[in-house]
């Protein structure tokens, strides 16, 4: 995408990030509750927002299109992982490399701190979402299973 800018969020971004985090629904198991999912994601994007962690935002034509949440996570066996919380993008800005670019950052993020891998989430269901992220390199590492119980 032509002109895209990738900077740090900004305060006045609050509204335009906000009203992107009802796509972080997308994937999500069908036996999960809607309300319920919707009312996490947006917990979710706010206190990144609100928080201490880099956020960055994609600018094109003076309107926030994306945004990605990183932060640190300890991996189980004690290594220090960075951590995608959130990337979204806007449906009507899919596959233009917003999302490509906002991962540029978080990457560059964790690399400066000196941190080996950047590992992140994502619905099993969102297949879209997991063949981006399989074409940026990343491999999956762990499943959850569910059951429901009668």
């Amino acid at each position: 995408m032509p002109d895209l800018v990738v900077r740090p969020y900004q305060a006045a971004d609050a509204d335009a990030v906000l009203a992107l985090a009802p796509r972080l629904t997308e994937g999500v198991a069908p036996w999960r509750d809607p309300a319920a999912v919707e009312r996490a994601v947006r917990g979710w994007v706010a206190d990144a927002i609100d928080g201490t962690e880099p956020v960055w935002v994609a600018v094109h034509d003076g309107r926030v299109v994306g945004f990605v949440h990183a932060g640190e996570r300890r991996h189980f066996t004690g290594e220090r992982d960075g951590y995608v919380g959130e990337l979204v993008v806007a449906a009507d800005a899919a596959r233009s490399g917003v999302g490509r670019a906002l991962m540029d950052a978080a990457h560059r993020w964790a690399a400066r701190r000196g941190l080996r891998r950047l590992t992140l989430e994502t619905g099993a269901a969102n297949a879209t979402a997991r063949a981006f992220y399989r074409a940026l390199g990343y491999a999956e590492e762990d499943v959850r299973l569910t059951r429901p119980l009668d």
